[in-house]
């Protein structure tokens, strides 16, 4: 094995039991391409339980995979003098706090201006490591914290705490609707069946499973804040299963979420309401193992300054709906 490259392992949580190897090895490794696995595959440089299986090899819970993994540039990529609002930072690793509208990776209609621009900016270094270190992803118009891999020691470590769900995440959510309590979502996630760029909640094995935990921080007339926590890390998860339960994240309008104005709702709420142009979600809490000391690192993060100000303004009509209730009674 050479200097630039790192021996990734490991094991197959039972969810994906009786799936084929090379789509679980794609899961697993999110950060490479199919095309590029497929190729470790065939060389023997990922193996399943030290052996060299057929990509169509069907697996078990509780097996190890080996993957050799060779750092590489997949895609030609500009750093960019992109603002970063770091966190935390040491040798190993960055926490981030991403703003609103930032994209994470390059992609279709957005080939530049994205996180990973801004990361190769700050150290070119990252280029050594897959997809600039980045191991999990925040929707373009979620803020809040992201921890970055800056050596592949560590790309190594955070991916197995993620796929061992060691990883802890919590955010914090503004959904529609007044919530009564707490609670989770147990509902496997996959692609829409009619629409392929949406999530939907469906049956496995087309839904993989996903677990989300919540509970509430504050009722207003017409909306709950809540807290959620990750057990899992699905595509749009959160939105998905808000919604799922009937409390789609405000401003979410693919999910529900579109505008919706209280009954007798002051002209302050209106106001940030009408202009909120974004789901309503931000990753406040990002806690993991040190991928070198061992420590356990924890990170927080205030609430956008957007969200901030639709809670005060929540605060206010509730407050004066609750006044003018009073005054009726009496």
């Amino acid at each position: 094995m050479n200097e630039s490259s790192a021996v990734l392992t490991v094991e197959i949580p039972f969810e994906h039991a009786g799936r084929r190897f090379d789509q679980v090895l794609a899961e697993l490794f999110p950060d490479y391409s199919r095309s590029r696995l497929s190729s470790w595959i065939k060389s023997g440089d990922a193996l399943l339980d030290g052996a060299l299986v057929a990509p169509r090899q069907l697996v078990k819970g509780g097996q190890r995979i080996s993957l050799v993994a060779v750092a590489s540039q997949e895609v030609p990529m500009a750093p960019e003098d992109i603002e970063l609002d770091i966190r935390f930072e040491d040798a190993d690793v960055l926490v981030i706090n991403k703003p609103v509208g930032l994209v994470v990776h390059p992609g279709a209609g957005n080939p530049a201006g994205t996180l990973q621009n801004a990361l190769l900016h700050y150290d070119a270094k990252l280029i050594e490591i897959p997809r600039a270190g980045i191991v999990h992803r925040l929707d373009k118009d979620t803020s809040g914290l992201m921890v970055i891999a800056r050596s592949l020691r560590a790309h190594t470590t955070l991916v197995e705490q993620l796929s061992e769900r060691a990883m802890h995440r919590q955010y914090e959510a503004l959904v529609m609707g007044p919530m009564i309590s707490g609670g989770s979502v147990d509902a496997p996630i996959g692609r829409h069946p009619k629409d392929r760029v949406k999530q939907a909640v469906v049956d496995e094995p087309a839904g993989r499973p996903a677990v989300t935990h919540y509970r509430v921080r504050e009722r207003f007339r017409a909306h709950t804040l809540v807290q959620c926590n990750l057990e899992t890390g699905r595509t749009h998860q959160i939105r998905v299963h808000m919604s799922h339960i009937r409390h789609p994240l405000v401003g979410d309008i693919m999910y529900g979420g579109g505008l919706r104005l209280p009954k007798g709702a002051t002209p302050e709420l209106t106001e940030v309401l009408r202009g909120f142009k974004r789901q309503a979600l931000h990753a406040e809490k990002l806690e993991f193992t040190h991928p070198v000391g061992g420590k356990t690192i924890s990170v927080e993060a205030e609430r956008p300054a957007d969200l901030a100000a639709l809670v005060v303004a929540l605060r206010g009509d509730t407050k004066v709906n609750g006044e003018a209730d009073n005054a009726k009674r009496r």
